[in-house]
């Protein structure tokens, strides 16, 4: 399918690929690539128009010595660059895990260019804070002066250990996943992932939401339960699948999305 890339110095890679309808914001989640939505593309494109961002230090993007590049608010300003360079008075977003975290805040922050948002499970974007800032500063410590990429395969959430990933898709993600920028990942697990929780601030959204849940993640379902009890405005689609929703689930996935960007495209 065509694609038109993009990387611009100053800000994450991104690329957008031909479709019909509005453009559709994806951000893929920790040690992912724009790989994650490989089983999803095609499908979505029939519409909207698919903008594909990787974070820093994952795949193409570059990785800024600045921390503030990796705060969750920088990359609320990185999303906005790009759907102003798009010419785009408002979007649909879609976030998977640590992406989706990303995509909330930038829904929270900028209501009035999300026409709707989908995400999929994300235990850091709806876990307290102190939680997350404890366990992220072992993380940090454990990686930081480690000069050896074998070193991520031992990081829970690799690609390596996914059980339920197609071949095609897991041999992609794992080969963006060994060009991962060990200086950009540091970074990202010091800067990026204690800031990420939007749980204190969720009951203030404006837009219209999706959940695509894979409800075989037992540990995602308390926060399930938490969205459904305190985000307005939102939808929940349970799937049978785990963490890697779109992908184990690709076909139920690319349904809802598709459904519900025509329900509420302008």
């Amino acid at each position: 399918m065509p694609v038109t890339s993009h990387h611009e110095e100053s800000g994450p890679y991104w690329e957008v690929h031909h479709g019909k309808g509005p453009y559709l914001l994806m951000v893929h989640g920790f040690l992912s690539s724009r790989a994650q939505w490989l089983p999803n593309i095609e499908a979505l494109s029939k519409i909207c128009r698919p903008v594909v961002v990787e974070l820093y230090g994952h795949g193409r993007s570059p990785s800024p010595e600045s921390p503030d590049a990796y705060h969750p608010d920088g990359y609320v300003r990185a999303f906005e660059n790009i759907r102003r360079n798009l010419g785009a008075s408002r979007w649909f977003i879609c976030g998977q895990s640590l992406g989706a975290s990303l995509t909330l805040r930038y829904a929270l922050k900028h209501p009035e260019a999300v026409t709707a948002q989908v995400f999929t499970n994300t235990v850091a974007g709806l876990a307290k804070k102190e939680a997350l800032t404890n366990r992220y500063k072992e993380f940090a410590a454990r990686l930081r002066g480690k000069r050896d990429s074998k070193f991520l395969e031992t990081l829970p959430m690799h690609p390596v250990h996914a059980r339920f990933l197609g071949k095609d898709v897991k041999a992609a993600l794992l080969k963006d996943s060994a060009a991962a920028d060990l200086d950009g990942i540091s970074r990202s697990i010091e800067f990026t992932m204690p800031e990420v929780s939007v749980r204190d601030v969720i009951h203030l959204n404006q837009v219209p939401s999706l959940l695509v849940c894979g409800k075989r993640e037992k540990r995602f379902q308390t926060f399930r339960e938490f969205a459904q009890n305190h985000m307005p405005m939102l939808k929940i689609v349970d799937l049978e699948a785990g963490h890697a929703v779109n992908i184990a689930a690709a076909e139920g996935f690319n349904r809802a999305v598709f459904d519900f960007i025509a329900a509420h495209a302008l």
